[in-house]
């Protein structure tokens, strides 16, 4: 029987031990190790097992951390971290006080640059390219790994452009899988199709033509292949370029055959890839479901409406309505600043845009939002999934800034459901006629109303604009919630001794405010406390805050949210247990007045 290698391999150190011939015996293992850790552990799975090859032979060839390695998004880096000094605390992935599910600058030297968004790989190892040249170290070799996806970004060229036209010592590994979280779309993946197929002259090649030695397409999950090729590009300098043919979930045959479940499973059994079933039955809906279903009833009965993702219609939910009308719901890729923009275009020629975006995504496309959108003030519906905590993904990934970077945007409407109705009503509001764009804000996970799907689409009333709502009436603290986190709320109001002794305010609304609804609560309540599942500074509280004053009143005001840092990963429930927003916390602080 053979000895396990990955058991003696602590670091790339030791990984160079080795010898060539017992490589693809520690890709083996490698895999193996993902496979049994993720599958009890949760987290990313396909990407990681499609570059073990890849990542071996990197750390083999290159002497990481003297030279530097950059992941792109960093859902292919599991392997990364376990031979980089991380093994032994790899079963902490992705939880409170464990390691981060992405690469992070703090945690490691062997992870050079902090990423979780696309297409950042070119631009940051050309910038750290560059600088060993104004060092005057021109042998650091420096390499960036990006998929087929996130190069079709707009970053990734613009990285692309100036590369071309440097000296630095730059190698792009393109990891061609054809598939990011849902399939790769647009014309350059039909291009990279087809020099794949080799049906594209060599002499048009487009990396070619950018100033860049370009070779491939080698098969990357042929170890002693990809390092022959590595072997020989360490020797050239200036910038070159790699194109490498993957199998995203390779090793593990339904990660091979459904590449989108097994992007992130959940649990399933290591031996037999079998995902372990959740119970689901008779539960309230995903909010991604009750926006794409509602979209669909809606668009089922308005021509005009029309979906754009950028390049998550599963996660979104997009896909009902795709699936539906392919010519009227659009999946752009990993390319925010062209969606929102593209919806802009669309809504000024009389179409009803949803741009579906996760939250921590629209940040990528804030010039857009202000210049080509607010600043033409076009009705352009913004629906901003996993807004607020998103649990294990962590700092990358939280949805806690859109109430403060959207609340500053003249034009900007902004709504914060409580629940899924309140989801469902908006959004069929919206497409009746607005007079500005608007952001509607919904997490990660399931909503409160058991059978909705049954009880409730296509069911909608119209939202009056601007207008809070009494939840429970109080006598002397009034609690201003926006968003789901009121129900945290409710739960907690109904577990202190005097309930009656509260108030609680739904204000959905963070823009405009409820103005008449403010002056009445700070005439009769002298203690106020504002609660949002988004970063204080500048958030919900901060309007109320700015209200007060403006009209100088003197209550006094608790504001409760995400604290000024940025939260790690956890479970929803322990981050907003560390942020005092948990059901518990709230009960603890209600019971304080």
């Amino acid at each position: 029987m053979k000895s396990n290698l990955l058991e003696h391999i602590h670091s790339p150190i030791d990984l160079r031990l080795l010898d060539e011939a017992q490589l693809p015996q520690l890709a083996q293992e490698l895999r193996d190790f993902i496979i049994n850790i993720v599958a009890t552990k949760e987290g990313h799975l396909g990407a990681s097992l499609g570059v073990v090859e890849l990542t071996i032979a990197l750390h083999y060839i290159f002497n990481t951390p003297d030279d530097l390695l950059v992941w792109d998004v960093g859902h292919q880096a599991y392997g990364h971290k376990i031979l980089t000094e991380r093994k032994t605390i790899f079963h902490t992935n992705r939880q409170l006080g464990g390691i981060s599910g992405f690469p992070k600058r703090s945690e490691s030297i062997y992870d050079t640059f902090g990423v979780g968004h696309s297409s950042t790989s070119i631009s940051a190892a050309l910038g750290m390219a560059i600088a060993s040249n104004l060092k005057g170290d021109f042998n650091k070799q420096h390499i960036a790994v990006i998929g087929d996806a996130s190069i079709a970004s707009g970053m990734a060229f613009e990285g692309l452009n100036h590369a071309g036209v440097t000296d630095a010592n730059l190698l792009v590994i393109l990891n061609d899988n054809a598939i990011g979280i849902d399939p790769s779309v647009g014309a350059l993946k039909k291009y990279l199709t087809s020099v794949k197929e080799g049906k594209n002259p060599r002499q048009n090649n487009m990396i070619r033509s950018l100033n860049f030695d370009y070779s491939g397409p080698i098969d990357g999950n042929d170890i002693f292949a990809v390092i022959k090729e590595l072997k020989r590009l360490k020797k050239i300098k200036g910038p070159k370029f790699l194109h490498l043919i993957t199998t995203k979930g390779k090793g593990l045959q339904q990660a091979e055959e459904n590449q989108v479940k097994y992007h992130a499973p959940g649990k399933f059994d290591a031996t037999t890839g079998e995902i372990i079933p959740k119970q689901e039955e008779n539960l309230p809906p995903k909010y991604q479901d009750v926006f794409g279903l509602t979209i669909l009833n809606l668009a089922t009965k308005n021509e005009k409406i029309v979906g754009i993702t950028p390049a998550m219609p599963s996660g979104s939910s997009l896909k009902f309505m795709m699936d539906a009308f392919p010519k009227r719901a659009f999946d752009v890729g990993i390319a925010e600043q062209h969606a929102v923009t593209l919806s802009a275009g669309m809504a000024t020629q009389g179409m009803i845009v949803y741009c579906n975006i996760y939250s921590t995504f629209l940040q990528r496309a804030y010039d857009q939002v202000i210049h080509d959108v607010a600043l033409q003030n076009l009705p352009v519906i913004f629906c901003l999934d996993r807004a607020g905590l998103v649990g294990e993904d962590g700092a990358t990934h939280h949805g806690v800034f859109d109430l403060a970077y959207l609340r500053c945007i003249p034009n900007m409407i902004i709504y914060d459901p409580l629940n899924e109705i309140d989801l469902q009503n908006i959004l069929y509001t919206a497409q009746l006629g607005l007079n500005h764009p608007i952001a509607i804000r919904y997490p990660r996970g399931r909503g409160v109303t058991n059978n909705w799907k049954k009880l409730h689409l296509g069911k909608y009333e119209k939202i009056e604009i601007g207008k809070a709502k009494l939840l429970q009436s109080g006598s002397k603290v009034a609690i201003l919630s926006t968003g789901t986190i009121g129900n945290n709320v409710t739960l907690a109001l109904a577990k202190i001794q005097h309930p009656e002794n509260f108030a609680h305010y739904d204000f959905a609304f963070v823009k405009p405010l409820d103005e008449n609804e403010l002056h009445a609560i700070f005439n009769q309540f002298e203690t106020i406390i504002t609660i949002e599942d988004g970063i204080i500074k500048g958030g919900f509280g901060s309007a109320i805050l700015e209200f007060a004053a403006t009209h100088n009143y003197t209550s006094t005001i608790q504001l409760l949210g995400i604290p000024d840092v940025f939260i790690e990963q956890g479970s929803i429930d322990e981050l907003q247990q560390y942020c005092k927003i948990s059901v518990d916390s709230l009960e603890i602080i209600f019971s304080s007045y």
